[in-house]
């Protein structure tokens, strides 16, 4: 299998300079268009400006690009025939040729490919409200129990079952480290209502966690949650309404499997007026921000080794 890179990354890989993968999920499936296509140039302009090199991840006619060109960009935000890949059905997609767009859990399988070690998106996914009827729990938290990168996010998605989500990645011995708060962040809020795993208050932090485990031999990569900008954030009360009503309109609606997630994104975005778009472009730029220092710093820290 070979790994198509775009030539910043190619550049970058070649000079050994810090790279940050990002999903394409995202573009496809959830911001509408024209805001994905202008918050994904704008998230890989904020890892620029911050030292690393970004590389946007997609299958496109059965090859998995590390990295894409503008063009290319362009042709995933507005297309139609775009599959939403995870772990189960990546290698379908590429022997049959088709396209889709990387969730967390197939980017991390391929920046890990790539050598790629730190990866930055809006939220993991997770335990689905309901899950004891639907069995509906996201791949992304078995990949972090197993594979080795760093993830950044504003913690797991607020229309997922929270405590449910952090009990199971305790279980798989996955690190929740949140950046600089004691509370647990909620995607659109800054406080889910439930207490920190572990804090860590520093990049330097981030990346001694993250070698030390490797240290000792335990597998799997780090879960990083940081907090929406406090000025961009939802009130709880009103996300947990929105989330209900969505939630209840999924169920009547019979929406299942992969088109959960999408489905209830832009109901909560009717129900808030078009609020939890904007904190969500938020989110992703403030997450693209951490996720190129710790880029940073793990590749100083690699070098100096």
């Amino acid at each position: 299998m070979e790994l198509k890179f775009s030539q910043q990354v190619l550049e970058a890989r070649q000079s050994e300079n810090p790279v940050v993968a990002l999903e394409s999920t995202v573009i496809t499936h959830g911001l509408p268009y024209p805001a994905n296509l202008a918050t994904a140039c704008a998230i890989e302009e904020i890892v620029r400006e911050e030292g690393a090199v970004p590389a946007t991840v997609a299958v496109v006619d059965g090859v998995v690009h590390v990295g894409l060109e503008r063009e290319q960009l362009d042709h995933i935000a507005t297309a139609r025939n775009m599959r939403k890949l995870s772990r189960s059905d990546i290698a379908h997609c590429m022997v049959t040729g088709g396209s889709g767009s990387t969730t967390v859990a197939a980017t991390m399988i391929v920046a890990r490919l790539a050598g790629i070690r730190v990866f930055s998106t809006g939220g993991i996914g997770g335990v689905h409200l309901g899950a004891d009827r639907t069995f509906d729990i996201s791949a992304d938290l078995q990949e972090l129990a197993r594979t080795e990168v760093i993830v950044v996010s504003a913690g797991a998605k607020a229309i997922l079952d929270l405590p449910k989500t952090l009990e199971v990645l305790e279980t798989l011995g996955v690190p929740v480290l949140v950046h600089r708060s004691d509370v647990f962040p909620a995607f659109w809020s800054r406080d889910s209502g439930l207490v920190s795993p572990l804090r860590v208050d520093s990049v330097e932090d981030i990346v001694r966690i993250h070698l030390m485990r490797r240290a000792l031999g335990l597998n799997g990569g780090e879960l990083v949650a940081e907090p929406i900008p406090a000025g961009e954030e939802i009130n709880r009360s009103v996300i947990e309404a929105a989330v209900e009503v969505a939630v209840a309109r999924a169920d009547a609606e019979k929406v299942s499997a992969k088109d959960v997630t999408p489905y209830l994104l832009e109901r909560i975005r009717e129900a808030t007026g078009g609020m939890s778009l904007t904190a969500n472009v938020s989110l992703l730029k403030n997450n693209a921000r951490l996720a190129a220092r710790i880029a940073k710093r793990f590749h100083a820290a690699s070098v100096s080794r």
